[in-house]
């Protein structure tokens, strides 16, 4: 797997509404010709107008741009917890392993690991390995280039009384570290198509991912 890889090469190669009202305006006026005592007849009430109030117009969101040799990602979108991820259920610890994993490519790809260890058991070694290699990826300037990951498979299983799991295939880009001046950081890591097998627990906050390895 990629992720093991990059970890393992980054420890050992120097790792508004806006609202418009309008009031009625009442107009009135006297007969400045008439005879005394005689009363001008007021004139009617302006017909109350409103404007309608404009429709806020959407905000824009800026366009994602992936990484290049020039430069880092730009506005990259940041994955959403589904909501049948909140559950102890098969489909929810399936989609919950789904979205761990597009938080780790999140990452990868904005150096932003925060996310990414809420969502990791404390006691997951290889989760905080990979944390730490990526944290190593984007020092001193330097930016991923590829390394996106996706997860065409995944089948979980949670049967009472027993550990919760789930077999993942995992696609990952081929990966690039860029310095500061674009020059690469050091040799590129190729594409993988791998399995892995993801351990969770589910307690008061949701899902963690509390173990993880390589399937082999």
């Amino acid at each position: 797997m990629t992720s093991q890889n990059f970890y393992m090469s980054q420890r050992w190669r120097a790792l508004a509404l806006t609202f418009a009202v309008v009031g009625a305006l009442a107009l009135s006026g006297c007969n400045a010709g008439g005879e005394p005592n005689q009363t001008a007849s007021p004139s009617p009430a302006a017909t109350e107008s409103v404007v309608p109030s404009p429709t806020p117009a959407p905000t824009a969101t800026a366009a994602y741009k992936p990484a290049s040799a020039s430069g880092p990602a730009e506005n990259v979108p940041v994955p959403m917890l589904p909501e049948v991820a909140k559950t102890e259920t098969k489909e929810g610890l399936e989609a919950f392993t789904a979205y761990w994993y597009s938080t780790l490519s999140y990452a990868y790809e904005t150096g932003d690991t925060r996310n990414l260890a809420t969502i990791s058991g404390p006691n997951c070694v290889f989760c905080s390995g990979l944390r730490e290699g990526i944290t190593t990826a984007w020092r001193d300037g330097r930016w991923v280039n590829g390394g996106k990951i996706e997860t065409p498979a995944i089948t979980a299983e949670v049967n009472p009384g027993l550990s919760a799991s789930a077999v993942v295939q995992v696609l990952q880009q081929a990966m690039e570290i860029r310095k500061p001046d674009g020059s690469l950081y050091q040799d590129p890591a190729a594409a993988t198509n791998v399995g892995s097998r993801a351990g969770a627990t589910f307690g008061e906050t949701g899902w963690l991912i509390a173990d993880l390895g390589l399937i082999r």
